[in-house]
């Protein structure tokens, strides 16, 4: 197929795409929030409630992750250059199974400037749906207060190819693709 022609196919897929996005921010305004409790997380500061981490923002997200996944760190590294953008409108923390102490020596050793808390005495993984058979599994939730209360309104898990990484795109215009390419904690 001619390069143009493609181009133009390409085109309306990518309008056909921003379309189906707008129906999802539709259905997911219209969920029904989700009562949570206020569960308590640990950090390297001691433990510190649900509730503590929205600041003074009126929503939280947070991405539960552990130090042991090569494709966590690879969206984490991306959150983290997004986190001035993110924290404007909401508040940020990343939620992992790790111990406060290995989560700040992996944090430092990555320059990430995101919050951490541990969910490792906790339900809250499980509780959310981000712990299955095979261990822990990546993804993001978005809570709010209402009132004295948390609720979530959505989330999300995260893999290859989704939204939240934006190299999975990149690749996509590659020949090739992303072939087999899989992250690592450092290239050669």
């Amino acid at each position: 197929m001619r390069y143009q022609d493609t181009s133009e196919r390409l085109t309306q897929y990518r309008r056909q795409v921003s379309d189906l996005r707008g129906k999802i921010r539709e259905l997911q305004q219209s969920a029904e929030p989700q009562a949570v409790m206020d569960y308590t997380f640990a950090t390297s500061d001691g433990p510190v409630r649900l509730s503590q981490l929205f600041g003074d923002k009126a929503s939280l997200v947070i991405h539960n992750m552990g130090a042991g996944c090569p494709y966590c760190t690879l969206w984490a590294d991306g959150f983290n250059g997004l986190l001035p953008h993110i924290e404007n409108r909401a508040a940020f923390v990343v939620a992992s199974p790790d111990d406060p102490q290995a989560q700040e020596k992996f944090k430092a050793s990555r320059g990430w400037r995101f919050r951490m808390v541990s969910h490792r005495d906790s339900t809250f993984a499980a509780d959310m749906g981000y712990r299955g058979d095979g261990g822990w599994l990546p993804g993001v939730s978005v809570f709010k207060r209402q009132g004295e209360k948390i609720v979530r309104v959505a989330d999300t898990s995260f893999g290859p190819g989704d939204d939240f990484c934006s190299i999975w795109h990149f690749f996509d215009l590659l020949p090739e693709g992303a072939a087999d390419w899989k992250p690592k904690y450092k290239y050669q």
